[in-house]
């Protein structure tokens, strides 16, 4: 498949073989796509390294989103050897474990500033030192979670940040769009993840989603990387602004039978 030939883009957050920015890029590389990638430190690039250069990429460099100087010696490298851009991905997010334990009202103002500052506040330095170089029909587009709009357990802070970072890519989309550049994000439902194992009683939130869903299963990282390529490409020429659910259908779904009779069964136990 030859979808994405002749785009070149980069992906922020890639980190093992077992994620969701993985997943993307993937398919973006497996369509054609010339795909440079970042790390953040020496131990994250000895694992992003090899499946950076495993997909071809001319650009393999360290970033730490935080920092705006390092996020504009990115763009400046890729304009330096790409030219021009046809897509970002953002797949960036971090809080401390505590605050993603306990009670949300116990979140420190220093935990609240890392979490909105690496999950959030990062989209809008990698549009801003991104735009320059972004060719007119270009996708930029980040990862969220349904614990953006409603209380997940042991989620906390960080659905207050995917809260902040979703609003942020609608105010992004209207900035952007007027360069015809479209800003979207893919909420991706419970997947298994190394990232996703950093959150206390993931295993259980699993197979409330498989309850839960109208597909009845559990979201693949296939079916992430497969939304992630559409968004990349023109095929989603005309969607900006949105928020793309592959979740198997569980942010529809208030709750199913199944999962009626799950709680049921746990307040008769």
């Amino acid at each position: 498949m030859d979808l994405m030939k002749g785009k070149k883009g980069i992906i922020f957050g890639v980190s093992n073989t077992h994620g969701i920015a993985y997943a993307i890029a993937q398919q973006l590389f497996n369509a054609g796509a010339d795909i440079a990638f970042t790390y953040a430190g020496e131990t994250m690039e000895k694992r992003v390294r090899p499946l950076a250069e495993s997909m071809n990429a001319k650009l393999i460099m360290n970033c730490d989103v935080t920092k705006e100087d390092e996020v504009a010696a990115v763009f400046k490298e890729c304009e330096r050897i790409y030219g021009k851009l046809d897509f970002v991905v953002h797949a960036v997010a971090f809080a401390n474990r505590e605050d993603l334990q306990g009670r949300f009202i116990d979140t420190s103002r220093a935990g609240w500033d890392l979490a909105l500052g690496v999950s959030a506040y990062s989209l809008i330095s990698l549009c801003k030192h991104a735009e320059p170089i972004l060719n007119e029909g270009a996708s930029v587009f980040a990862l969220t979670y349904l614990g953006s709009e409603y209380v997940v357990a042991n989620y906390n802070v960080m659905g207050v940040a995917k809260a902040a970072l979703e609003s942020s890519m609608r105010y992004l989309a209207a900035d952007l769009g007027k360069k015809g550049v479209r800003v979207n994000c893919i909420s991706a439902g419970a997947v298994k993840t190394l990232a996703a194992s950093g959150i206390s009683g993931f295993g259980k939130m699993l197979k409330a989603a498989v309850a839960k869903s109208p597909l009845q299963r559990n979201v693949a990282l296939e079916d992430v990387g497969k939304a992630g390529l559409y968004l990349a490409s023109d095929l989603s020429s005309g969607t900006t602004g949105q928020i793309l659910y592959v979740d198997c259908g569980c942010h529809a779904v208030y709750a199913s039978l199944e999962e009626m009779d799950l709680i049921t069964k746990s307040m008769e136990a």
